[in-house]
């Protein structure tokens, strides 16, 4: 019996699902280079149909983080892995059209170079199509990186990579500094090392969102298997490399994320960090050093490596990432431990409390007191007005600490709730500037004016963009950028700890001052993984059932409202409709509330719970911390039975 006759039986006895036996047939009639052929015809010999069903069941598609899935099977072949490199990379990417690899990547280069050659013509624009990647250290990054811009300048455009793994906020500056049309960055973030990814971004530096994103996936849609074969050997000599001078330019403009240059020269901080074996290294050190910080690496986690080989899982938002980094903050007394993922595009804390012990932060709480000491020194050095203005804004995602909405208001300015993802904060700040430019006319020159005067004509002709956050330990400092910015996170986290350092307090003394100012805020989160073909289906499951039959109550909280962001018109505060997506906002009660997503990057169901409380004194604080702990760990448990039942049913 051939491959394919064992394949259509597979899916007759019902081993293999509809859709994959159409997407094995397919690929395996699109002259596929031998070892692909032979991994596929190994998986059905073995007959590993949930593996299978697992690569082929769908294609991979752009979510808010763009195309992201595994490299790596869970149950590989022999042909596919080959011979293991040095840095512990199989010789190829995994087969399958629901992993990421030669043929899907190409599939996504070809597609988004003919939306964005459409998309210039329709501009009467007759440039050549100029695409800029980045990558970062994981298994076939740099591959990927090369595939992809040599297929773009086989397909007749200009592309542009590094020589070697740069950041995610690099390629955003990148593709403004080079008036691209788009870019990539090959990164999986924070994803466990069998996980790549291709996060596609548009000619404003940010990550593509709508019409653009559809029109994207439209167009890779329709790219046949059939047309991949010429793309398949890479040819770099048209591909242009970047210089030094790049660098040199992204070190300029990361280094505006500081606003008070004296605190950190008058009151040095002692820095631990960690870039977690990713690209962090190659400019926060130099970042902090030049700033005035005393920094000290984590030596054991800097050198770039794939295989994440000191942690399990290479996310600053986990503590176990951080222990080797908290170890050696002990070992210097540091004031702060500083960390970047693979990628550098997030950072995660942790800072020395009044007892003498590291302490680490949520994202939720680096967010919150970036944004009221930012706000305070805005307003502090003039460049916002004392008493607030509506022309001032903070641009939070909903997911993300109401704290932020409470320290907006208290500082009278704006706050601006987005959807899920740093797009979102990027397409508001892209519509700030653009009314700018509406208002100075053609010919003005904005990328190249201080932050300072575009503070002043923001404030007069739109919205000055003050800083951005999200729950996810993402934050950018100002507009020069489009995307969330480790490498500026560490900057402004190291003055805002010199600030509070120059009054004689800790980071954490400074947060309950905070709290005591605007009240309690604590937030939670559930992540509930569902993997593979049959996960994706009890993921839908709870999304469905929460727009059709919502919940009610939770022990004894009633549900007061339900926003369904997929049905509901929606507004921000600047009045400007949020778009449609499958998220839902619950409102209990006694005030508490959660939201219920799916991930764009990952095979789960995310919850974020948001609870709050008054306080009375700061003698009363530790008592409030404690109940309404207690209260939302009993909220966490409700939740996630629930959808975990919504799931089977």
């Amino acid at each position: 019996m051939s491959t394919l006759d064992k394949i259509t039986e597979a899916g007759t006895n019902g081993h293999l699902m509809t859709c994959s036996v159409e997407n094995l047939q397919a690929f395996l009639a699109a002259d596929l280079p031998t070892w692909a052929v032979e991994s596929i015809e190994e998986l059905v010999e073995r007959e590993e149909w949930g593996e299978l069903n697992d690569r082929f069941y769908c294609y991979l598609a752009f979510g808010t983080g763009g195309m992201r899935g595994r490299t790596i099977g869970k149950v590989t072949a022999k042909a596919e892995t080959g011979e293991i490199s040095a840095s512990g990379s199989p010789e190829h990417a995994a087969i399958g059209s629901n992993v990421l690899n030669d043929f899907t990547l190409i599939r996504a280069v070809v597609g988004l170079f003919r939306y964005t050659k459409r998309h210039l013509e329709s501009q009467s624009n007759q440039s050549s199509p100029k695409f800029v990647i980045a990558h970062d250290v994981r298994h076939f990054s740099r591959h990927f990186c090369e595939l992809a811009a040599s297929a773009w300048s086989k397909l007749g455009g200009e592309s542009f990579i590094f020589d070697g793994p740069r950041p995610t906020p690099q390629l955003s500056y990148a593709v403004r500094a080079l008036q691209a049309h788009t870019g990539v960055v090959i990164t999986a973030s924070h994803n466990p090392s069998h996980d790549n990814g291709f996060k596609a971004y548009f000619e404003d530096g940010a990550q593509v969102v709508p019409p653009h994103d559809m029109g994207i996936v439209a167009e890779v849609n329709k790219v046949p298997l059939s047309e991949l074969g010429e793309y398949l050997v890479k040819d770099l000599s048209k591909v242009v490399t970047l210089q030094s001078d790049a660098d040199e330019e992204y070190l300029t403009l990361a280094s505006t994320a500081v606003i008070d240059r004296n605190i950190l020269k008058q009151s040095p901080v002692k820095v631990v960090f960690t870039n977690i074996h990713g690209t962090g290294a190659i400019h926060s050190v130099p970042l902090l050093i030049h700033a005035g910080c005393d920094v000290s690496p984590v030596l054991s986690q800097f050198e770039p490596d794939g295989r994440f080989p000191t942690v399990k899982s290479p996310n600053p938002e986990n503590a176990a990432a951080l222990a080797e980094g908290v170890a050696l903050a002990e070992e210097k007394v540091a004031d702060v431990l500083l960390a970047t993922d693979p990628d550098a595009d997030r950072m995660g804390v942790a800072v020395r409390n009044r007892e003498g012990k590291m302490e680490l932060l949520t994202g939720n709480q680096i967010g919150a007191l970036l944004a009221e000491y930012r706000l305070s020194k805005y307003k502090e050095l003039g460049w916002i007005p004392a008493e607030g203005s509506d022309r001032v804004a903070i641009i939070k995602t909903y997911v993300t600490t109401k704290l932020q909405d409470a320290i907006g208001e208290g500082h009278g300015v704006k706050v601006i709730n987005t959807l899920t993802g740093f797009k979102w904060i990027a397409a508001k700040i892209r519509g700030y500037e653009e009314q700018v430019l509406a208002a100075k006319g053609a010919g003005f020159d904005y990328e190249h004016i201080s932050l300072q005067e575009r503070a002043t004509l923001a404030q007069e002709h739109a919205t000055f963009y003050a800083f951005g956050t999200e729950e996810s330990y993402g934050y950018l400092p100002n507009d020069y950028l489009r995307d969330k910015d480790g490498n500026s996170a560490c900057l402004m986290f190291a003055e805002l700890c010199a600030s509070v350092k120059s009054r004689g307090l800790t980071v954490t003394e400074y947060l309950d001052e905070i709290y005591l100012k605007y009240g309690f805020y604590l937030e939670g989160v559930i992540n509930i993984y569902y993997e593979g073909a049959s996960g994706n289906a009890k993921i839908k499951r709870i999304l469905e059932t929460y727009r059709e039959t919502p919940p009610t109550e939770f022990g004894n909280m009633t549900v007061a409202e339900f926003q369904d962001f997929g049905v509901q018109d929606i507004r921000d505060a600047d009045n400007e409709l949020i778009p449609k997506q499958d998220l839902y906002f619950v409102t209990l009660s006694n005030g508490y509330s959660f939201a219920a997503r799916g991930s764009g990057t990952e095979p789960k169901v995310k919850f974020y719970l948001f609870v709050n409380a008054d306080v009375a004194s700061a003698e009363a604080l530790p008592a409030v911390k404690a109940q309404t702990r207690e209260t939302l760990d009993g909220l966490i448990k409700l939740i996630e039975a629930d959808a975990r039942e919504r799931a089977e049913s």
